[in-house]
């Protein structure tokens, strides 16, 4: 008999150092088999100025694979320490992440979106 793999996906940097802390915490946290991560430099302030229509759509067509397809039940949304590609203190990121959380509520996917921040140990996922 086959079990069915449950999903989540991740808009995360393209930072390869939270890639793995990201993937564990919605594991644990969503009860899922897989992760599906779409990656971006800075994804987080790019979904936040919701102004670069072109990469904004490639987001939404890349999260909507994940959703329709794979049938994620949640979509993180991802700021970290020390990013290159959106390189603020993390109370900023913060804000960023509350602007891109709504930015990916507007794709109309009828699923949870959740802002996370990864720290500096590259281990410590919190949900803000």
């Amino acid at each position: 008999m086959k079990t069915e793999k449950k999903f989540a996906c991740a808009v995360n940097c393209m930072d390869g150092r939270v890639q793995d802390a990201v993937k564990e915490y919605m594991k644990q946290q969503y009860g899922v088999d897989y992760v599906d991560m779409v990656t971006e430099a800075g994804a987080n302030k790019i979904l936040a100025e919701n102004a670069d229509t072109a990469i904004i759509k490639n987001i939404a067509k890349r999260v909507g694979v994940s959703t329709h397809h794979h049938g994620a039940t949640a979509v993180a949304i991802v700021g970290h320490f020390g990013c290159a590609g959106n390189p603020v203190e993390k109370t900023e990121h913060i804000k960023h992440l509350h602007q891109a959380q709504k930015t990916v509520e507007s794709f109309g996917l009828g699923v949870q979106v959740v802002p996370l921040w990864v720290d500096g140990d590259w281990k410590t996922v919190e949900k803000v």
